[in-house]
């Protein structure tokens, strides 16, 4: 019992999966969840001064660890330091486990990190070998179904350790998150260092070419290796009917920032778990002008967030989830960034504080508005 516990945290607000224990001890053994108590614990253990103590985050979906890879146009960082610096940022925020999102994705003239998965998850698997990574990390293949090769190169990314999630993408102008072509206009002049229109309009017609000769070939390719592999298939950008339809035929088990709501409430309906971007919650509403996260939850049909492109957008989306959308108490909003998300890749050794699961915890403070992680744990070893 507790006379063997590694450590105690003491008088927290500790939060369960279905409850809130207001002042609560947890005792760690050997990495795990060896008791939880109310009141005083029968040994001493650290004093969290009443802060709250949730299950560490679990993240699905980021592609942060461009940012570090690429921090400017056409500048590429030495891709371990990239990784190191990524995941230190993630654990701060209190992400304790991470599919990291590496793009199946090869387009010539594109100077960004298109067609470098192999470089970007050789460098996380060389970081995990040599014990210099905080948070634990999976890998979340993100596959642009019209791109001629990329049934192939999921081929060779499949086999690696650590792949537990693989994204069925199709980012062709004029449909799906970009149906305005102006904003996909836009959002590429930002991204690629200044691309003039006929450049634009070159790539444009290109990728209009690959969906017309690649995409369904490649889809049925891309789900039939999913299945053979075991691997979990998520949608992305779902917004009419079809799409839906798809993902049900797909057999997916997530569906990724669906666009409108008409297409999330038949996706949950469909038993598919709808995931959202928390950035999208805590700025009020979605950069893209499709659904808000907030309008979702309010729906009943939010099962999971995402930190996307802000990895501190996960701690401040599940907290203020509950002030947006009075229908989810705490509970049900930490479940969104831990154990509905850990659960749907097949992680239940983790996700909620309960006896016997994986100690990955996080000291939430809350001051001024806004909170911060400020201890985490991973598997009982402190990471930040």
């Amino acid at each position: 019992m507790t006379g063997n516990a590694d450590f105690i945290l003491a008088n927290a607000r500790v939060v369960l999966a279905d409850a809130v224990i207001e002042r609560g001890w947890v005792a760690v053994a050997e990495g795990r969840i060896a008791e939880i108590g109310d009141g005083t614990p029968p040994e001493r253990g650290d004093d969290l001064g009443g802060d709250l103590l949730i299950p560490g985050l679990v993240e699905l979906h980021t592609d942060h660890l461009e940012a570090h890879y690429v921090p400017r146009p056409k500048v590429h960082w030495d891709p371990m330091a990239a990784v190191v610096s990524y995941d230190g940022q993630l654990a701060t925020s209190g992400i304790t486990t991470v599919l990291d999102s590496v793009r199946i994705w090869r387009e010539a003239g594109i100077q960004e990190v298109d067609g470098q998965h192999d470089v970007l998850s050789d460098a996380i698997a060389a970081a995990r070998d040599a014990d210099l990574l905080r948070a634990d990390h999976f890998l979340h293949l993100r596959c642009e179904v019209p791109m001629p090769d990329v049934v192939a190169d999921t081929e060779k990314m499949v086999g690696r350790r650590g792949v537990r999630l693989m994204s069925l993408m199709d980012h062709t102008p004029g449909q799906r998150q970009f149906r305005d072509e102006a904003k996909l206009r836009t959002y590429y002049r930002g991204k690629k260092g200044g691309l003039s229109d006929p450049e634009l309009d070159e790539m444009f017609a290109l990728r209009r070419r690959y969906q017309a000769e690649h995409a369904e070939p490649n889809r049925r390719g891309l789900v039939d290796l999913a299945r053979r592999r075991g691997i979990p298939l998520a949608s992305h950008d779902d917004t009419v009917p079809a799409h839906v339809t798809e993902a049900i035929a797909d057999k997916v088990a997530i569906a990724e920032f669906p666009t409108t709501a008409e297409a999330a409430e038949a996706l949950h309906a469909a038993g598919i778990k709808v995931l959202m971007g928390a950035p999208n919650l805590v700025r009020g509403g979605s950069h893209s002008g499709n659904v808000a996260t907030a309008a979702l939850a309010a729906a009943g049909v939010l099962d999971i967030m995402s930190s996307d492109y802000v990895p501190s957008a996960l701690l401040l989306g599940a907290l203020r989830l509950p002030e947006a959308v009075p229908s989810f108490d705490l509970p049900a909003a930490v479940r969104t960034v831990t154990r509905t998300p850990a659960y749907a890749v097949g992680l239940t050794d983790r996700g909620e504080i309960a006896v016997g699961k994986r100690a990955d915890l996080v000291r939430v403070y809350t001051r001024a508005g806004t909170s911060t992680a400020r201890n985490v744990w991973r598997a009982g070893r402190r990471v930040a």
